[in-house]
């Protein structure tokens, strides 16, 4: 289906798109450019909107805003925001009565006219999305990448052709009603998060499972993680493992200090990790996922190349400068306890780390011995302080290192770190938990974390 026909099967039908920001403005632009009939609702106040209101209703939309945004939801077809979960008591009222509850991304599946590769997983979808679309530039291929990375794509569809390919980073909140899948489809890992959002962990993993509803997706899956495992007997169709400890009959694995790929009886060594840039064996996964994906698609030299140009995502154990033989990383993307795991990990000295936002509902458990085996100094700030000491305070084997400072406000915690390091030091922030205490997102919080470092 074509752009405008699918814009064309919403004529006559009354459209509420339910919140007006990255993904849905342009989808409320293209509607109403379409003469289609659109009321806009956020929870947002007029006065909040600014010139996003005067915008919408300029093109012809209805707007519902502040906290009644929600009442008198009857329109005929609804796009949900992905932080609206489809079980909450207006939506689930608005289907029961035969309203199509759909996407900006749900619709950009029905309408793209080339491959899609997507991406899901608790960490590192963001870079491993990032890693199969530069693969396939590298290689000469047109990409489109987009999705929970931050660039819409339904309103570029009709400057998409076949032959190009669009790469996808999808959420849980995006995968929860999603009904057709990609034709390739990758689960980096799951682990719990997000328990703040999703009614228990069975829908958090139901959601995930989502990105293999169609019966042609090829599906790409962490031979590592339980949960993901356990995934290949839902997919119908491909399976392809990736794995840093088996050596896998159909994929990616490990072995020796190369990525090794196994196909049809066949064994070929296709990256050495010694070329890979950024750091951490959670990148190396990533690297075999996006292996995995693109394997038919690019060439061994596209992998190679891309190993020894790429420094990485924004907000990804970025590092900031290196001031007095202190280095500064910014892992501000990292907000479950997995990911800031993940990112101790990395380095091969204890580091000084700064954690604490805001609460998903999480706990912080299995976080506490890696904070004990990789950290000589935290320091906690955010809501999450007292729970996160409490969970290092409490873990076996802790004897008083590190030491924990707390800081509630986020400037003194990074000038606390700063105070702290010595010559040689890594300071880390890697908050294990969302910056919405704060800050609007885990950009914002990495931003302001890059000025006060850039500011010493």
């Amino acid at each position: 289906m074509k752009l405008n026909e699918y814009c064309a099967s919403l004529r006559g039908r009354r459209i509420a798109i339910l919140g007006v920001g990255v993904s849905n403005l342009p989808l409320a632009r293209l509607l109403l450019k379409s003469g289609l009939n659109v009321t806009a609702r956020d929870k947002r106040s007029r006065a909040q909107l600014g010139d996003t209101a005067a915008e919408l209703e300029a093109l012809g939309a209805g707007l519902v805003a502040g906290d009644g945004y929600l009442e008198g939801l009857d329109e005929d077809v609804i796009f949900r925001t992905p932080g609206i979960m489809p079980h909450i008591p207006e939506l689930k009222a608005a289907t029961d009565r035969g309203a199509l509850l759909t996407s900006e991304m749900e619709a950009f599946f029905e309408v793209c006219p080339c491959p899609v590769i997507a991406v899901t997983g608790s960490d590192g979808k963001t870079t491993t999305a990032t890693l199969i679309a530069e693969f396939l530039k590298t290689d000469g291929k047109t990409v489109w990448l987009g999705g929970n990375i931050g660039t819409p794509l339904l309103d570029r569809a009709d400057d998409m052709s076949p032959g190009d390919l669009a790469v996808v980073e999808l959420s849980s909140f995006q995968l929860v009603t999603m009904r057709r899948g990609p034709n390739i489809a990758v689960v980096t890992n799951v682990a719990p998060n997000h328990l703040d959002i999703h009614r228990d962990m069975d829908e958090y993993i139901g959601a995930k499972r989502n990105i293999l509803s169609s019966a042609e997706t090829i599906a790409i899956l962490n031979y590592d993680n339980a949960i993901t495992r356990g995934f290949a007997a839902d997919a119908r169709g491909e399976t392809r493992f990736f794995s840093r400890t088996a050596a896998v009959e159909n994929g990616a694995y490990l072995e020796n200090g190369a990525i090794e790929y196994a196909e049809n009886g066949a064994v070929e060594s296709v990256l050495d990790v010694s070329d890979i840039m950024i750091p951490g064996v959670h990148n190396v996964e990533n690297y075999m996922a996006a292996i995995a994906a693109t394997r038919g698609l690019v060439s061994r030299s596209a992998v190679t190349r891309t190993a020894r140009s790429f420094g990485g995502v924004a907000h990804r154990i970025e590092l900031v400068r290196e001031r007095g033989g202190v280095k500064y990383y910014n892992d501000s993307i990292a907000s479950s306890p997995t990911r800031t795991a993940a990112g101790l990990r990395s380095f091969g000295e204890k580091v000084i780390l700064i954690a604490g936002g805001k609460d998903k509902g999480v706990p912080f458990d299995s976080l506490a011995p890696d904070i004990i085996t990789h950290v000589k100094t935290l320091v906690l700030t955010g809501l999450t302080a007292e729970k996160l000491r409490a969970a290092v305070l409490s873990c076996p084997g802790y004897a008083g290192e590190p030491e924990i400072i707390t800081r509630p406000d986020f400037t003194d915690a990074v000038h606390a770190a700063a105070n702290c390091a010595q010559r040689g030091d890594t300071v880390l922030l890697s908050p294990a938990c969302t910056s919405f205490d704060a800050f609007a997102n885990f950009e914002e919080r990495g931003d302001r974390f890059k000025e006060i470092v850039n500011g010493l």
